[in-house]
């Protein structure tokens, strides 16, 4: 095996034991960052016209966007139906900028996912804190 294809390998097994030891929020926040990077890569594609790059990206942006839905628990908390109706216009745009070559409809999915991606992030931040400031309680005794 040459340096490059281990180097390769090892940095395949991190990203795997890194997803497979993550939170949940950290999981989602992943989701959403790929997702964008995904959206972005195939908006890029599509204005060189690039279109087997732009489909790859786009297929792999409705993947998640696809477990980002199941994953989803409508009853859980209020937001949650007016999110996976997000979810479900934003893969009919995906979709169809896919079909029809359409990056205006790529740049909407970003326009529309990018706030949402931030907004985990912030919320992902604050569990984050919340939590070391609970151990440190509970390690000193406070509380």
């Amino acid at each position: 095996m040459t340096s490059t294809a281990l180097r390769a390998s090892q940095l395949s097994r991190y990203n795997d034991d890194a997803v497979l030891s993550a939170p949940p929020a950290r999981l989602l926040t992943m989701l959403y960052d790929r997702l964008l990077l995904d959206l972005n890569r195939a908006q890029f594609a599509q204005e060189n016209a690039n279109w087997s790059v732009a489909s790859e990206n786009l297929l792999h942006a409705q993947a998640i966007v696809t477990e980002l839905s199941s994953t989803l628990k409508t009853d859980a908390w209020d937001g949650a139906s007016g999110l996976l109706g997000i979810y479900q216009y934003s893969m009919e745009a995906m979709i169809g900028a896919n079909i029809y070559r359409d990056v205006n409809r790529t740049k909407e999915c970003i326009a529309l996912l990018e706030p949402l991606r931030q907004g985990w992030h912030e919320a992902a931040s604050q569990l984050s804190v919340q939590g070391t400031v609970a151990r440190a309680n509970g390690t000193l005794g406070v509380g």
